[in-house]
């Protein structure tokens, strides 16, 4: 299958590892070209060397708790491939933590750079969109079912899939579609973390719950993401997608 990302411009943030990565890696596998980042350097600059060097990607050091940082991109894309199509909207879990556990700084910290900044990142990129861009938010299972010990992101990620549906009703009639992203147990490093975490024995205990019976690995997390962001799925909007091997048992 065409899926029509030949010469189309994306924004990844926090692409430059795990499901950003492998996104951004897909999207340029398929003849897209890409604008990444990341808030270490080191790592921007491997990433887009890695997807190709500068004739298929560029990238930038940002943060999106930033207020600029999305407007950074954006205009970083359009000056240096002369258009923007979409973005995939990944932003790093928060901490471990049970909702009540957490701390006021630690719900502040969240909310700036998991909640505040990838809705204003989606809205940013929506501005300068035409029929036919595309936005994808990376949310988590924790979307519709709490996940022990990650009481901040069980607390964030519902409300972001609700954004993501507004977003959807707001700006479909100019031909833009918004989705969210559920991602089960995919083999990151950030998953390993929580494995290590929850005590020996974590990662074979959880995968007896999943169907599939194994995490999945990112690669097939970002074509799933590369598809959903091309022309290839443009009747597919409001949708929260969930890429967890059969975990979650919701409709």
């Amino acid at each position: 299958m065409d899926l029509g990302l030949s010469g189309r411009v994306y924004v990844v943030t926090g692409g430059t590892k795990g499901l950003g990565f492998a996104t951004a890696a897909a999207l340029a596998a398929d003849g897209a070209r890409v604008v990444t980042s990341s808030r270490d350097p080191e790592h921007v600059r491997a990433a887009v060397e890695r997807l190709g060097g500068p004739a298929s990607a560029a990238g930038a050091t940002a943060d999106l708790a930033d207020p600029e940082a999305p407007e950074r991109l954006v205009t970083l894309a359009l000056e240096t491939f002369g258009r923007l199509d979409g973005a995939l909207v990944s932003v790093g879990g928060p901490p471990p933590a049970t909702a009540a556990g957490a701390s006021d700084a630690q719900w502040r910290a969240a909310f700036e750079s998991v909640f505040l900044g990838a809705v204003r990142a989606a809205r940013t990129v929506a501005a300068r969109l035409t029929d036919g861009g595309a936005i994808g938010m990376v949310l988590s299972g924790s979307a519709r079912s709490p996940i022990t010990g990650l009481g901040i992101s069980n607390g964030l990620r519902p409300g972001l899939a609700m954004v993501a549906k507004d977003m959807a009703d707001e700006f479909g009639p100019r031909g833009i579609r918004v989705f969210g992203l559920l991602p089960g147990r995919i083999a990151t490093d950030r998953m390993v973390q929580l494995d290590a975490a929850a005590g020996p024995g974590a990662k074979e205990r959880t995968e007896q719950g999943i169907p599939l019976g194994r995490y999945g690995e990112p690669e097939e997390f970002g074509r799933t993401a590369a598809f959903l962001l091309s022309p290839a799925a443009s009747y597919v909007t409001g949708a929260v997608v969930p890429v967890d091997g059969g975990a979650s048992r919701a409709l």
